[in-house]
């Protein structure tokens, strides 16, 4: 299964890192806002879910090169983006699907993740506690990310963002449980959880939420 993780960690690690740094170029960050941010987006969640699980100091200050991957892959985007930035403004909707698309990817990667680190950290029999420990790897990256640039984490407002991470989550844990098949469970979870934030991007599902209009005091 560690062969499986550290796959996972490069996939998820690089996906991050490359929605982060697209976000933090259209909001006009510097060269070092951009690899920050990617670098947030990367690991954020990983460093909530040990911080819940008790794991100190966290996994990403003793994998280094983990670091280093997503700070090259933000400067690359930041690099590319600079010297292409004419077709990059106007591009602007097609920047922002390739980022839903590697943002996708990354949830999924480290939903499947954090499932497994909260199964092999004595959870295993306990799904809540998994399907909470995965959400926050999913999700936390992203919300310290929106943060950052000071706008509406995108977790609370559209497209299902954190119901597709516990379903992607209980999929694994079921799998795991009770088919016993890891190899499985992380193939199914990712493609679930990928498949509903396309979908739910493509179709604009959103959780119902109180519209309060502005004229509604007069």
């Amino acid at each position: 299964m560690s062969e499986i993780i550290k796959v996972l960690e490069i996939i998820g690690t690089i996906a991050f890192a490359v929605s982060g740094a697209l976000i933090a170029i259209n909001a006009g960050l510097d060269i070092f806002g951009v690899a920050f941010v990617g670098c947030i987006t990367a690991f954020g969640g990983g460093i909530m879910r040990d911080i819940l699980l008790g794991i100190t100091p966290p996994a990403i200050f003793s994998n280094l090169w983990m670091l280093y991957i997503a700070i090259f892959t933000a400067i690359i985007i930041f690099v590319f983006s600079y010297i292409k930035r004419n077709k990059f403004v106007i591009l602007k909707k097609k920047t922002e699907q390739i980022n839903n698309l590697f943002d996708a990817i990354g949830l999924a990667a480290f939903t499947v993740i954090g499932a497994e680190i909260a199964c092999i950290n004595g959870f295993d029999d306990n799904c809540f506690v998994v399907t909470i420990i995965a959400m926050f790897t999913g999700v936390g990256g992203g919300i310290f990310r929106d943060i950052l640039i000071d706008t509406k984490p995108y977790v609370f407002i559209k497209h299902i963002y954190a119901l597709a991470s516990i379903a992607g989550s209980v999929a694994y844990f079921l799998i795991r449980k009770y088919v016993g098949d890891i190899t499985i469970g992380s193939i199914v979870s990712m493609f679930l959880v990928v498949a509903i934030r396309i979908l739910a991007t493509r179709y604009c599902w959103n959780l119902p939420k109180v519209e309060i209009s502005e004229n509604a005091e007069k």
